[in-house]
Parts: C-alpha cells; structure tokens; sequence
C-alpha cells in the first residue's frame, strides 16, 4: 500500500472539497487505486469551517506553519490562495523536505522559478494539476501525454468568470455591467471582480502554460494582459455581422525571436471550435508538430473539478515515491533558459477597429487615410449614416498590420475633430 500523509493549508472552497473527496473516497483509493491518501492535519485561520467538515480538533490547527512544520507529513497541499504568505509555506515546505500540491496560480506565475528551482535542490516535486482548467488534466498533458511535440502554439479559455459574461452579453444582448452583475448572482464572479475581467487571472495560467509547452522561465510581467471592461454591447453585434463572436484568449506562438504570449479580447470566426465554448467553460487549443490540433475541455473551476485535480496529483506524487522517482524532467527544463517574451508592439495581426464620429460627408476618407499612411489596409467596413452631424459607429476590419504601425496611427486618429470617444481596436484570429 503506497501511503501519503497530507497536511492541508486551507479549508476554503477547494480546501473544503478536497477534504470531503478524500473523506468520502478513502476506501476507493486504499482498495482500487492502491493509495492511503492520508489527512493528518489541516490548518485554516477559520475554526469554524473546521467544525463544519467535522475536522478532529486534534488534527485542526490555525497556524499553518505548524503543519508544514510536522515532521510526519510527506506533503503540503497549499490551498490559502494569495502570494506572500503562500510563497513562504511552500517553500518552507520543501526546505524540509516535503512535496507540494498547489493550486495556487499567482504564486506560479509570479515565483515559479524561486519555488522550481529549491525543489530541484531538495529533490522535491510542486504538482500544480489545479492551477489552470480547474479539472481539465492539461499540466498532466504537457509533463507526459504530449511529451513529443514542440508547440507551434496555444489559444486557450481559461478563465470562466470572463467566458460566461461574453456569452451572455452574445446570447441575451446584455452589456458589460449587466453581464457581470448576473455571473455576481450565479457566483461566477467575485464581488471584487478586477483579477478575472483585467485579464490579470488568465495570464497568470498563461505563464503557467507557456513554461511547460515551451520550455524556458518567464517573467509574468513580460506577459500582455488585456481585459474585457471595455467590450461594449455594440462590439458584440458587430462582431457578429462580420461572422465572428469575441472570446477573451490566452495566446502563445513560437515566432522568430521568442514567443507571443498576450491575453486579450479576440474576434474568432463563428466556425472556429473555440468560439463555440460558451458559458463558464474553459477549453485550450494546443498544436503540435507531431500530434497537430489538441483540444482539452471541461469545467475551469469550482470545487469539485479543482478538487479533483488536487487528488490526481496526491496520486501521482504517491506512485512517484513507491517507484522512488526523485526528478521531473520538464520542469528542469524549463529552468534551464529564459524564454524571450515578444513585446505587444511587435506582432503582426489583422484588427477590429470601431470609432465614434461626427456622422459628416469624408470621415471615412479621413481615417482611411491615416490608416493608409501608417501601411494599414482596410478589408471589411460597416458605416451607417444615421443623421448628419450625430455621433455614429464606424466599423472598420482590418488586414495584416502591425501591432507598433495601427498604435501610431490610432493615436492620430483620435486627435482627429471627427472622432468623439476613444478607439476600440480588437485584435482578430482564426483566419
């Protein structure tokens, strides 16, 4: 019998399920998989969450360091969320020789290397399954499944909160603050909402994502992260008559130089398979060059699916010890160079433009002009004359451009008499 004993560092949503799904599968894990998954002690600042999962008082403790601190304990299974306090148990943790599970995707993405680099010292292993697509095994896929590819690139949902309000605003015609107050309501939304509408939560996965598939540290701040506060009820039906939906996209490529790797709002083709994920879903897209196109899809978060991840890993570090494997491979590679993250500024992609003008004879020949000049040509346009002299919408798609040529040259564009709001620019795919 392959034993773990566990010490769980917070009884939140997914602390909670985690505790629940090991209380209540014991005996499937002992007796089917071959696995004691064992809760020794648990530590959450809340007693009182404690007594309601019917925590022994002898195994509950309100001071985390004490269990990471427990020489019984093989593994830490951090849960408290945040960085600074998180940073400092995990890495206690393997200073004293105990594995980590995590779902903690800020302290990832932001000190990743520190904590890689002091489990490849200790011979250690960090499991994160849980810090992106919830119950989707992706961290799984790239560590083994998909160990033969290099990544041509990735298009990913991987944040629900943003995927459901974009499916409402497209479904129900809803705007943003509409959208955003029912995903509240529903709970797929936090009261404080900024991490997952400012893109800040799927480019904190991104990172993740990228270190893995990619092979090389990455600096998160390197990371363009674009959100969807701006996206307006109008975006939305013109996408739609141009054949598009717009989908928040956590992006990646390999191009020559380094890797594009950006979060942002995008208008996909209606066809494409992303565009068709809908609701609080995650899905990520990978390519390959031996395997081509993998989609992985599911549930993005909540308690159950994370949980689930969460096991998987206490799983396989389990089997890892029994067979006495003391290395990962892929995360060692990743430690071993620093990837070149392209700025923003230097891509190429086509552009959804949407400017508010004065509803005047030669607007369009004006913008047209300055996109002209800037080397930007003009593929799609919708312009309705509503009466002359009000404020109206003019759509514009764009073909290739790049990212440094259309910034210019909106920037002058809305300097311009004619223009009265600010430009939104889209950045599209698919194509």
């Amino acid at each position: 019998m392959k034993k773990l004993r566990i010490g769980l560092l917070g009884l939140g949503q997914i602390g909670s399920g985690v505790y629940s799904l090991l209380k209540d599968k014991s005996s499937y894990f002992r007796n089917e998989i071959g696995v004691d998954l064992e809760i020794c002690r648990v530590a959450d600042k809340d007693a009182g969450r404690a007594r309601k999962l019917k925590v022994p008082p002898g195994r509950f403790s309100a001071d985390a360091l004490s269990v990471v601190s427990d020489p019984a304990i093989d593994v830490i299974v951090e849960l408290i969320g945040g960085t600074r306090a998180a940073r400092e148990l995990v890495l206690e943790a393997l200073r004293r020789g105990k594995h980590v599970v995590t779902a903690n995707k800020a302290l990832l993405a932001e000190h990743g290397d520190e904590i890689f680099t002091l489990a490849h010292r200790m011979r250690r292993w960090v499991f994160f399954e849980a810090s992106v697509g919830g119950g989707i095994p992706v961290i799984k896929a790239l560590r083994e499944g998909l160990i033969a590819n290099r990544f041509d690139s990735i298009h990913s949902i991987i944040n629900g909160t943003t995927n459901y309000i974009l499916t409402r605003m497209t479904e129900s015609g809803q705007d943003f603050g509409a959208a955003l107050k029912e995903a509240q309501e529903k709970g797929f939304a936090e009261a404080d909402p900024t991490f997952d509408v400012e893109g800040i939560d799927a480019a904190h996965k991104l990172a993740i994502l990228v270190r893995l598939a990619f092979g090389g540290r990455v600096r998160f701040r390197d990371i363009y992260c674009e959100g969807i506060s701006r996206i307006r009820g109008a975006d939305i039906a013109f996408a739609e008559e141009f054949g598009y939906r717009i989908k928040l996209l956590a992006i990646a490529k390999a191009a020559k130089g380094g890797v594009e790797a950006r979060v942002q709002p995008t208008l996909l083709p209606k066809s494409h398979i992303l565009a068709n994920v809908n609701g609080s879903f995650n899905a990520i897209l990978f390519r390959g060059d031996e395997v081509g196109d993998v989609l992985f899809y599911g549930r993005g978060a909540g308690s159950k699916p994370t949980s689930s991840a969460v096991v998987a890993d206490l799983v396989d570090i389990a089997v890892r010890r029994e067979a006495r494997l003391t290395e990962d491979a892929i995360l060692m590679r990743a430690l071993g160079r620093r990837l070149a993250i392209k700025s923003i500024s230097s891509i190429e992609s086509r552009y959804y433009l949407r400017f508010q003008v004065v509803d005047r004879p030669g607007v369009l020949a004006k913008i047209s002009s300055v996109l002209g000049k800037s080397r930007i040509s003009i593929s799609d346009v919708i312009q309705r004359e509503r009466s002359a002299g009000k404020v109206v919408p003019l759509i514009l798609l764009t073909h290739d451009a790049f990212e440094h040529d259309l910034r210019k040259a909106i920037g002058r564009i809305d300097r311009l008499g004619i223009v009265r709001d600010p430009s939104q620019v889209i950045r599209i795919e698919g194509n």
